[in-house]
């Protein structure tokens, strides 16, 4: 379906294709009524014909335009035209991080670091609004042309996830970021965000993902069962507080990982400042293993 040239929404008036995914095609448009450029996502015609997912969709679309962020793509409208599903958002003028990583190999540290505080402030957001991205990876991340991280598609591989159609097709491209959990097929919160935030970490510091293979279900066991080489041992050139903080996030635990976006930002704010020192951070009594007494309720 093209829909170059139409109207839709008596208001958005589609100028051109810009983007192409798993789950939908991107337009560029004029806002008639602001009189303004944006972006409008169109869902591809195998996901509208679900019901469940389509309120899933939905509601997962108005839940991401209440996040308003300087590093979160802003989500304007949503609305249908006959089978048409579309979600209306900011249009960046950039390109995704994804692009940027395959045409530099790498990137320098201390310019991997400033992108990741931004996802994490981003991601910080989010979780306190008790919205989980579950897809961060940098084809969902856009850096505008001042160098503005910019998360995109918030809470829409819930909808997908928990839709009752296959979501395997979907999120295939996906598993070379997703945390041990997710492979698993089990429970996703905050700290599966960070386990994802940790691979691009991990692409943006070594031009590499750190665990790849020839198929889906061989990236996802490698996932669960394999620990990363070091970003450092891959890329000499990335700074040793760097190298700890992709680590600790990509820890197969939950326990052992950071346990949310803020402790992830102030760690990055001081890999920023010492780079070539460790982060000292006192272990919590489950990282060390330590015994603990649990209260009998109603004792």
């Amino acid at each position: 379906m093209n829909l170059e040239g139409s109207v839709i929404g008596n208001r958005y008036k589609i100028q051109e294709k810009i983007g192409n995914g798993g789950m939908a095609t991107v337009y560029k448009a004029l806002d008639q009524i602001l009189n303004r450029y944006v972006a409008v996502k169109v869902l591809r015609e195998e996901f509208t014909t679900d019901e469940e997912f389509i309120k899933r969709f939905n509601a997962e679309a108005q839940s991401a335009a209440r996040l308003i962020h300087p590093n979160i793509v802003s989500v304007y409208d949503v609305g249908q035209e006959y089978n048409i599903y579309y979600i209306v958002m900011e249009l960046i003028q950039g390109k995704t991080l994804k692009q940027i990583i395959e045409e530099d190999g790498h990137l320098s540290w201390k310019w991997a670091v400033n992108i990741a505080i931004q996802i994490a402030s981003a991601l910080e957001m989010a979780h306190k609004n008790n919205i989980i991205h579950r897809d961060i990876k940098p084809h969902n991340i856009m850096i505008t042309e001042d160098g503005v991280a910019k998360v995109t598609d918030f809470g829409i591989a819930k909808a997908v996830s928990n839709s009752t159609i296959t979501a395997f097709g979907t999120t295939l491209g996906s598993v070379h970021y997703f945390s041990p959990e997710h492979a698993k097929g089990g429970y996703t919160d905050e700290k599966s965000d960070i386990y994802s935030l940790g691979v691009v970490m991990y692409e943006m510091a070594t031009g590499k993902l750190p665990f790849d293979a020839d198929s889906p279900v061989s990236v996802a066991l490698k996932q669960i069962q394999e620990d990363p080489i070091p970003p450092i041992d891959v890329n000499p050139n990335v700074s040793p507080a760097l190298n700890q903080i992709i680590l600790k996030a990509l820890q197969k635990s939950t326990a052992l990982r950071y346990q949310n976006a803020t402790e992830v930002i102030s760690d990055i704010s001081q890999a920023l400042l010492r780079p070539n020192s460790l982060i000292l951070r006192p272990a919590s009594s489950v990282e060390s293993g330590a015994t603990q007494v649990i209260p009998i309720l109603g004792g």
